[in-house]
């Protein structure tokens, strides 16, 4: 599928926050991390910011009020003076948007989105209604205590300020060899789908994903350490080829575990499944990329052409994220 590109981010936009899958970025005890990672979005590029009228009402109003959320969502898309919009944090019922969310107004609005976690439903929905979103930072990864890593600094620079070819996307403190490649051979491209293994939970939803979707591209995947454990990236792996998806994929790319463990285990898993239960053992597969939940972090640009060299262990996103 051919995504509209977003128009680039620029020095003086405006970019609005939403909190699309919890409400704790108006909590009394977490407002700090917005106000964090506000200010820095003003300090580091300029940009206004703004968050959407329910955002900043709190979990325990958010929780009980998922229209409020949706509505928050067609307001910055439905607002012109607003460049760009991203998700405050993640957290678990953004399924409860779609009902309320018209998607003629995110694909008669295109802009950037970008939010990772539970905003991979969001992602999914202006996905369907022809829209390239990002899979990267929300809010509260910018607004880190700790501060925001340079490394997930450049990639958010790059990838929603630069109307260029994004490139290689080089490991960070990994030999120059590259990253892990798990099984595969050859150089494969393919367009970019995925998120975390919570796909195969929205099967039955209007957002679920089909195998065209899957046909010649590559999928991006990843998740926190309890729903990534060997058994769960085996089942989740048995239930794309199960439905016919792996078997259409031209490469994957798995997300660096937010903790310091081996892969191995995991590894012997993927070549179990992908290459014996499936057949499919010269399908590359690589890892140890840094997205999704760990740090530091790139953004991924849903339906952009990508590349995994298996000879070099490298992957490239071979255009631009934005017009």
């Amino acid at each position: 599928m051919e995504l509209i590109k977003p128009k680039r981010l620029r020095a003086g936009g405006t970019i609005a926050t939403v909190s699309v899958s919890h409400g704790w970025a108006g909590d009394e005890n977490s407002r700090w991390k917005y106000e964090l990672g506000k200010k820095r979005l003003e300090e580091l590029y300029g940009l206004n910011v703004l968050p959407a009228p329910n955002s900043m009402r709190g979990s325990e109003f958010l929780s009980q009020n998922p229209q409020a959320r949706a509505e928050d969502v067609m307001w910055a898309f439905d607002n012109k003076a607003v460049s760009a919009i991203i998700a405050n944090v993640g957290g678990n019922d953004s399924i409860k948007l779609l009902p309320y969310i018209d998607s003629a107004t995110i694909a008669n609005n295109p802009k950037i989105f970008i939010g990772m976690s539970d905003v991979l439903n969001v992602n999914l929905l202006c996905y369907k209604a022809g829209l390239s979103t990002f899979y990267g930072c929300n809010l509260f990864t910018i607004g880190e205590a700790q501060g925001f890593h340079p490394y997930s600094e450049k990639w958010f620079r790059k990838t929603l300020f630069d109307a260029e070819l994004i490139g290689n996307i080089e490991p960070f403190k990994q030999p120059n060899a590259g990253y892990d490649l798990i099984q595969g051979e050859g150089v494969v491209q393919g367009r970019l789908i995925g998120g975390h293994t919570g796909i195969m939970e929205v099967e039955n939803e209007p957002i679920a994903l089909s195998v065209t979707d899957f046909d010649g591209s590559i999928l991006f995947v990843e998740d926190i350490p309890q729903f990534f454990s060997p058994s769960k990236l085996e089942e989740f792996l048995m239930w794309l080829g199960g439905k016919g998806f792996l078997q259409k994929l031209n490469g994957i790319i798995i997300g660096k575990l937010s903790e310091n463990v081996s892969f191995a285990e995991h590894g012997a898993v993927v070549r179990n499944v992908v290459g014996n239960e499936f057949g499919l053992k010269t399908l590359p597969v690589l890892y140890g990329l840094n997205f999704g939940h760990t740090s530091p972090i790139f953004a991924i640009p849903y339906g952009a052409k990508a590349e995994i060299n298996c000879d070099l262990q490298t992957f490239a996103i071979l255009e631009a994220g934005v017009a």
